[in-house]
């Protein structure tokens, strides 16, 4: 279970604004966007990959990776 205190009313209309939009609950909105977050890779997880390949990696190039990775999933 998790439980989100605290949560700012304009965050919290957007939320189900967005859920509505969605034809979800709040709270199964809530889980997508969740199960989302863990499934990207974080910056971090990209830098380290362009380090060990030991090509430079700047902002578009991270970007691009990250694209690249959200596309193939």
């Amino acid at each position: 279970m998790l439980q989100v205190r605290r949560v700012p009313d304009d965050v919290h209309t957007e939320l189900k604004r967005r859920a509505r939009a969605a034809g979800l609950s709040l709270s199964d909105f809530a889980l997508r966007e969740l199960e989302r977050a863990v499934t990207r890779p974080s910056i971090e997880e990209v830098l380290s990959r362009g380090a060990r390949r030991r090509i430079p990696l700047g902002f578009a190039e991270a970007r691009a990776t990250i694209e690249t990775d959200r596309s193939g999933r």
